[in-house]
């Protein structure tokens, strides 16, 4: 049987559902103690006095440090992607020493013997702060006399990166037959991964050296910019991310709580373990997406696009944490989408205010994009009284095109538009639909029916690190991986991706069966460790399988081509002659001839009879580094049922039919399919991280933050076409973002449309029953 394709049960699950397994916060060590943080109740503020002391007297307190107690020696929090040569790049302490800038900046820490008597000593601190005015609104921070984040910078203004293609779009406006300009919002969202975020620091004092086990998706990353950070040499560290329980970029960061744990647990030479609550996640976990678009398209009356224009402003927040300033710009290739035009302005400007920092949340810079294109493509067909299918139909890049280089020069090597969307219109019943929506809206029904449509593709695979270079990210994007085949034929397989759900042991098992010719069973995957698996590059972008699988599967194709060395010695015929099928060697006409890698394994092991000249193992390792990245593609179709009277929106059917390339397991994609459309139908009609005018985070638990469950989602039809990938061997595309990239467009697309009749042409998001009755009630006034 083929492995690759099988919709195998995942390895991992069993430990995981029984809980067999080893979260973080799991970890116990003889003499642990335990961390608690004090957080700034202010969002911007200076600190004019921090005593510990009295903490001290509490009971089991054995320490307690100010943010001046533990400056000396903690470096700056790094900025790994400074987008630009001028870009304002303020220092991030871990701990606040001077002036607090967001709520929920740490300013002080307390070590106990348990974590209760931790956070209860934290009320005992006393802080005098001296208040500054808050910084939230954008477009104000950016005048002349606004009060500014951080003072000695001058100005709230980050960046301003802009990206000019094809013809210049002020004569492609004028030129136009139609132009519409609309304005959409992205919310803030704070991610909620199952598992809060958790660190362990083992000092080991006899060599200096320490272990550091964190809820992280970057152990690797972790370990270099904790020796920049701290000054504990690189070799000394040792990085774990043990079973993470969800990321969705939240633990694609470097946070203060990691370095502050292993300071402190330096200092006091035991071992050291902080924990976050639910709440203290919500003002700590960085947030994900924070944007104004103002969206310009051009197009002639026929419905061809000429050209596109956006104008972004960012909510960088406080402080510029590992990638803040490099998540629009992810996005800003993915603006024009699968359409064909030419002309392409963008300019991106990053924004500093007193509000927790973002960074990359499920999709990064990239729902975005989809959003604003898939979205005023929606009003422009509206405007030219065409139906939303039939506009893009005319503009999409056909598939006898690919590859294809867009405007915004990117070149997509493969896709089938057509087919995947005849594919989801027909599974919808698209055309009954909108009959029945005729019928309603002719009615006067107060229940309407609206149907929207997204038709997306994305990047995926961040790796070419040639291209990251020039995006100016400080690290590279390859991925590294090695197979091992010991004595009894088992093999392991290592790799540098770092798991946090998305199912690597069990795809990795499948890929590297396959290459080798052993049973699923007997493969074992390594990961997550920077001693066990000391080269990677980690988890994030969709880049596990294109690039960390691709790296599995050469390194597996060492292994055979080492073996088939040595079994053309012991089968004594030329390497020509050997044929390798079904995990064994044999000689072309000669079948009985045989020998199996399992049985090259041992005999690499003895050694006793080998070809001159090579070595005694056929392990291998292969690093990989991608040309392009790769380009998942598909069209979501969403209908909903909107109350009039009430505001309420039901999804009543939701079919997505994506082309991920080659189907390494095709259970796997389904779940990571589906746990993506709750997240970006979460940011179409459920969550929103909301402040008050002072900068206060007041959805700052579940009780306020609407995070929907089961219940509150609808049953998923979904469907796959096939346009293998021609960048990698495997054919692969990645979709652990798919789903969220694409359902919000399709969801607020479709509640748009269905009260486009009453005079609504856009709604922010989140579409609460609220807003949509406010829209209704300003519309029909």
């Amino acid at each position: 049987m083929t492995e690759v394709g099988t919709a195998r049960l995942r390895k991992e699950d069993a430990r995981l559902l029984t809980g067999q397994t080893r979260w973080t916060d799991n970890i116990d060590a003889t003499g642990m103690l335990h961390l608690a943080v004090l957080r700034s109740p202010m969002a911007h503020a200076r600190i004019d006095r921090v005593d510990v002391s009295p903490a001290l007297e509490r009971p089991g307190v054995v320490a307690a440090f100010s943010g001046a107690d533990l400056a000396e020696g903690m470096g700056s929090l790094p900025c790994a992607w400074p987008v630009t040569d001028d870009i304002v790049l303020p220092d991030h302490p871990p701990i606040a020493t001077a002036e607090v800038r967001y709520a929920g900046d740490p300013v002080a820490v307390v070590v106990a013997r348990d974590r209760y008597a931790a956070a209860d000593a934290l009320e005992a601190i006393e802080v005098d702060y001296a208040p500054l005015p808050p910084v939230l609104d954008l477009e104000a921070a950016l005048e002349p006399e606004a009060p500014l984040v951080h003072s000695d910078k001058g100005t709230n203004r980050c960046y301003d990166w802009p990206l000019r293609t094809g013809e210049d779009f002020v004569g492609v406006r004028q030129r136009a037959d139609v132009t519409l300009k609309r304005r959409y919002h992205q919310q803030r969202l704070i991610p909620n991964a199952m598992e809060p975020r958790a660190v362990v620091v083992t000092p080991i004092a006899s060599s200096g050296e320490y272990t550091v086990y964190s809820s992280t998706q970057i152990p690797h990353i972790l370990r270099v910019m904790l020796a920049v950070v701290t000054g504990v040499p690189e070799h000394k560290l040792r990085v774990v991310a043990p079973d993470v329980g969800g990321g969705f970029g939240s633990k694609l960061q470097v946070y203060g709580e990691e370095a502050l744990t292993l300071a402190v647990a330096r200092r006091l030479g035991r071992p050291v373990k902080w924990t976050e609550s639910r709440s203290e996640g919500y003002l700590a976990t960085h947030h994900g997406r924070g944007m104004i678009q103002d969206v310009e398209i051009a197009a002639t009356r026929d419905g061809t696009l000429l050209g596109l224009k956006a104008d972004l402003l960012v909510d960088m927040g406080a402080y510029l944490m590992l990638v803040t300033p490099g998540i629009p710009i992810l996005g800003a290739f993915m603006y024009p989408g699968i359409y064909k035009m030419g002309s392409y302005e963008l300019n991106v400007t990053g924004v500093f205010t007193t509000r927790t920092p973002t960074d990359a949340y499920r999709g990064a810079g990239r729902p975005e994009a989809t959003y604003a294109i898939e979205r005023i493509m929606d009003e422009l067909a509206a405007e030219l009284g065409l139906d939303p299918v039939e506009l893009r139909r005319r503009n999409w890049i056909r598939h006898e095109e690919f590859p294809y280089t867009t405007i915004a020069g990117l070149t997509y090597d493969s896709g089938n538009y057509e087919a995947a969307t005849d594919k989801a219109l027909a599974l919808f019943d698209y055309d009954k639909l909108r009959a029945e929506q005729a019928d309603r809206n002719q009615r006067g029904d107060t229940v309407r029916l609206g149907i929207g449509v997204s038709t997306y593709t994305e990047m995926c695979g961040l790796a070419p690190s040639r291209v990251l270079r020039d995006l100016r990210y400080a690290a590279g994007g390859w991925e590294a991986a090695s197979v091992r085949m010991l004595p009894t034929g088992k093999v392991e397989v290592v790799t540098g991706t770092s798991p946090h759900g998305q199912g690597h042991v069990t795809s990795w098992s499948q890929i590297a069966a396959d290459v080798l010719g052993v049973p699923f069973d007997d493969v074992q995957v390594v990961h997550g460790d920077t001693k066990a698996a000391p080269q990677g590059m980690d988890t994030y972008g969709s880049r596990s399988l294109v690039v960390g699988g691709t790296a599995v599967h050469h390194a597996a194709t060492k292994v055979v081509d080492k073996a088939r060395k040595v079994a053309a010695h012991l089968l004594e015929a030329s390497e020509q002659d050997l044929e390798f099928a079904n995990g064994a060697f044999s000689v072309k006409g000669s079948p009985d001839a045989r020998r199996t890698i399992q049985e090259i394994a041992f005999e690499t092991f003895t050694s006793h009879d080998l070809p001159d000249g090579v070595e005694p193992s056929i392990n291998a390792g292969h690093l990989t580094d991608p040309d392009n990245f790769s380009y998942p593609h598909g069209t979501h179709l969403c209908a909903v049922e909107v109350d009039t009277e009430t505001g309420r929106t039901r999804i009543r059917s939701y079919v997505g039919v994506d082309d991920v390339g080659r189907v390494i397991n095709p259970m796997i994609v389904e779940g990571q399919v589906h746990g993506g459309l709750a997240q970006g139908i979460a940011q179409a009609l459920y969550e929103e991280a909301v402040y008050d005018d002072q900068g206060n985070l007041v959805s700052g638990t579940m009780a306020d933050y609407l995070v929907p469950s089961a219940p509150d989602l609808p049953e998923f039809v979904t469907d796959r076409t096939e346009t293998p990938a021609t960048t990698n061997p495997l054919g692969v595309k990645g979709v652990g973002e798919a789903g969220t990239i694409a359902s919000t467009p399709a969801v607020v697309g479709a509640v748009v449309d269905a009260l486009r009749p009453l005079g609504v042409r856009d709604l922010r998001m989140p579409c609460t029953p609220e807003r949509v009755w406010q829209a209704l009630k300003e519309a029909s006034a």
